[in-house]
């Protein structure tokens, strides 16, 4: 009687760890999901997901987003252009990750690397300084570097989600864009 409890309890503990296992297992291959999605970057051939304007021709912060279902990001030449696309209520495609590119060490006029998540980012609205569309977000890791670069072009920092939807306009964007 003895030997079969206890084989019972093994029996239950077995099946308790061989589930939680299994449920680990799920986590990490998540996890692992979302750690391969490193933002790639940007070549002489890189063209945006709305214009097919290439993104090396223009100056000012980049974005690119992973949706579900796709293994490749899509670009955008300009931050407005990004949040014109997420904002709309149209938008119905899972996104799984963000990334905008950091002004704080970023060039302006050739922007290379410095990736960041795009919901962590500190964005400065309003500046004079301007993206492949004219007016855009400057995108930025640190509020010291965000609240540094409005002092020097104007415009106000704000969060991701302090961008609202009618900021990301791009009616006349085409109008500043002298190389199409």
């Amino acid at each position: 009687m003895m030997f079969s409890r206890l084989s019972v309890r093994r029996s239950a503990l077995v099946v308790a760890l061989s589930t939680t296992l299994l449920g680990l297992g799920a986590c990490s291959d998540e996890a692992a999901r979302q750690q391969s999605l490193v933002p790639l970057e940007i070549d002489r051939s890189t063209a945006c997901e709305l214009d097919g304007m290439l993104l090396a021709d223009y100056p000012g912060p980049k974005a690119q987003v992973f949706y579900a279902g796709q293994e490749r990001p899509v670009f955008f030449c300009d931050t407005v252009e990004l949040f014109n696309t997420l904002l709309q209520g149209e938008q119905v495609r899972a996104v799984r990750a963000v990334y905008v590119q950091d002004m704080g060490q970023a060039a302006w006029d050739e922007p290379q690397g410095h990736w960041i998540d795009a919901k962590t980012a500190f964005y400065v609205v309003g500046s004079k300084r301007h993206g492949s569309m004219g007016p855009t977000f400057a995108s930025f890791a640190q509020k010291a570097d965000a609240e540094k670069f409005a002092a020097e072009f104007g415009g106000r920092v704000l969060p991701y989600d302090g961008i609202q939807p009618d900021m990301a306009d791009l009616s006349g964007g085409a109008l500043h864009d002298t190389r199409m």
